[in-house]
């Protein structure tokens, strides 16, 4: 195919399109760039300066050689489906755009495990494998079109996390572009628990901001012999939460144990996938099972028990997997569906320990009822990963920064009782002065000058993930106060 050159003035623009094979490479045309000025993090926006498409290792490579070469700040960027803001481009970044590193380069069924490129699609790696009996674990509610590489840089959960554990679970191998261009390899082979610093678990959740991977080794597991699905109704929310402690508690780790609160109910069930919840409920669990067909009725029967313990208003077994598949569609549709509700929303993301729920729930209503905003719960709640997200009108002056102060209030909720502000949509811009909240400056700087090792120029994805050190003291004494007031 012919080299087609871009026609700019620009000569930064004119090179990266060299590099990457043309003008149906790269956009650099503000009505081209408007798709990518955000996220899913919409609140913020800020045009790139380009956007380039390379095809593999070797393009992004010399993409990055030059930006570093030439002082042009850089960033990765997978589907956009990132919730905390870490792909929107604050200095006018060159996009590094790895959607067509798409493939999935090898299956090795007798070791468990695949190589992938960043721009596979997560739900397509189990769709591709299952019909030999295996599959993926990681399962973020954007599966469908979230992809791997954007899964390693947020290290990313999903529903069944709670007994399968987030990606760096199962992240065995990365190809990684560091921001001066080099490549190199972490985990070759595949081989688990390899001496010396632990650089996958470093790289896997750093939000692209330690360098761009170009490949991913991951484990792969076979399908469990047997999956059951249970659907219980409670009148109180409080009922629900000491039911999924209880659960916990009787020995049994389900492969998922979800939550819904009555607001995230009405939204879920005006949206696509309605399944016919009562309108009257408090809370929804969704609890499912897996493993050794011999050990799962009685599990069940275990979690039925808890239920009824705790004033369960009704509870069900899925009848066959199209029921399951019904349940599972309304409970992963939850974020898109309060769209149904409401013109805008923001969505939160905090942990804390399953025995604060109650205590913690009650905090995010009154949160809401000092605010105005509605705020609906979605959550994992078997690890305590919670999602309140909170309900707005953007056209309405000063509701989107009250949205974003309740926001706020509720990942202090998660930290004020022994949680963190994230666990599994990282911190982006988003949450990056409450960082504050569960660091110090101390704590702070130290894992700067990590970034400062990996990327000393700070060309990558700069102004993600740390505020910068020096008030967290000050911040303290602020909350302090108000909360003394």
């Amino acid at each position: 195919m012919a080299f087609k050159k871009v026609k700019s003035s620009d000569r930064h623009i004119n090179q990266l399109a060299r590099i990457v094979g043309g003008s149906s490479s790269i956009l650099y045309r503000k009505e081209d760039l408007l798709a990518y000025d955000c996220d899913g993090f919409t609140i913020h926006k800020a045009l790139p300066k380009a956007v380039v498409f390379p095809k593999n290792t070797i393009e992004v490579s010399e993409v990055v050689r030059y930006c570093h070469e030439h002082n042009l700040p850089f960033l990765a960027r997978g589907a956009g489906t990132g919730l905390s803001g870490g792909a929107i481009p604050l200095n006018e970044e060159v996009i590094i755009s790895m959607v067509r590193m798409k493939r999935l380069l090898s299956v090795d069924l007798e070791n468990r495990r695949a190589v992938v490129e960043p721009g596979f699609v997560n739900l397509k790696l189990t769709n591709s494998i299952s019909d030999r009996g295996y599959y993926y674990a990681p399962d973020p509610s954007s599966q469908y079109c979230c992809t791997i590489g954007g899964n390693v840089a947020e290290n990313a959960g999903g529903a069944h996390c709670l007994k399968y554990g987030v990606t760096t679970n199962h992240i065995l191998g990365l190809e990684v572009v560091m921001p001066n261009g080099e490549v190199i390899e972490i985990g070759k082979n595949g081989i688990p628990d390899e001496p010396g610093y632990d650089l996958l678990g470093l790289i896997t959740g750093s939000e692209g901001t330690l360098g761009i991977v170009t490949k991913i080794t991951v484990r792969i597991l076979k399908n469990p012999e047997a999956k059951q699905t249970v659907l219980a109704y409670f009148n109180h929310v409080s009922d629900g939460s000491q039911a999924v402690s209880d659960i916990v508690s009787a020995g049994i780790v389900p492969a998922a144990l979800e939550m819904m609160d009555k607001v995230a109910i009405e939204g879920v069930e005006a949206a696509a996938y309605p399944v016919g919840h009562p309108k009257d409920i408090e809370a929804v669990l969704l609890i499912e099972v897996d493993g050794i067909s011999a050990g799962i009725d009685e599990q069940i029967r275990q979690i039925l028990d808890v239920c009824r313990n705790r004033n369960v208003k009704e509870v069900k077994v899925a009848r066959d997997e199209a029921e399951r598949g019904r349940w599972w569609a309304n409970r992963k549709t939850g974020f898109g569906a309060m769209g149904a509700i409401s013109p805008d929303y923001l969505v939160q993301d905090g942990v804390i320990p399953r025995s604060k729920l109650p205590e913690v729930l009650s905090r995010i209503n009154q949160i809401s009822n000092e605010s105005g905003l509605r705020i609906a719960n979605i959550f994992h709640a078997g690890d305590g990963n919670l999602h309140p997200l909170v309900l707005f009108d953007a056209r309405k002056p000063g509701e989107t920064q009250k949205a974003l102060e309740a926001g706020s209030a509720c990942l202090k909720v998660c930290a004020d009782v022994g949680g963190t502000i994230t666990g599994e949509h990282g911190v982006g811009i988003e949450k990056k002065e409450e960082m504050r909240f569960v660091f110090s400056d101390e704590e702070i700087k130290a894992q700067t000058d990590i970034r400062e090792v990996f990327n000393p120029k700070n060309l990558l994805n700069a102004g993600k993930l740390f505020p910068a050190p020096g008030r967290c003291a000050e911040v303290k004494k602020e909350i302090k106060a108000a909360a003394s007031s």
